[in-house]
């Protein structure tokens, strides 16, 4: 399966478990690797046929923005259904990281991997 991507988006969003952390925003990097059969879109040359990532990350961006997840593992979870079921990606791999967030470390974070089955992309 080809693979469409978008690397270190950046975001501000409240997350985490702590006092402070509920009270500024930190950044929030994003990583998303996305399953995609880019043949259709490449064999016409036709871009309504290939997945749009930049309406996905501005979906991306937009709902990240707006949340307040104590979790990242939550946060990820989220951004994974949307993807799948808005932007009917049926594969990705999904890196989200709080960089900075522990001392002496680039960034901390999960990384997960979901397919369309076990989502309801009625």
């Amino acid at each position: 399966m080809d693979r469409v991507y978008i690397s270190e988006l950046e975001i501000e969003a409240i997350i985490g478990i702590y006092e402070w952390e509920r009270e500024k925003k930190q950044t929030i990097s994003i990583d998303v690797e996305m399953g995609w059969d880019n043949r259709p879109a490449s064999a016409e040359d036709d871009i309504s046929k290939a997945l749009d990532y930049k309406s996905v990350a501005k979906r991306i961006i937009g709902f990240v923005e707006s949340s307040e997840f104590l979790l990242v593992e939550t946060l990820a979870e989220e951004i994974a259904g949307i993807v799948i079921t808005e932007f009917l990606v049926p594969w990705l791999r999904l890196r989200v990281s709080k960089p900075g967030a522990v001392t002496g470390s680039k960034d901390v974070g999960v990384v997960i991997e979901r397919t369309a089955k076990g989502f309801d992309q009625s």
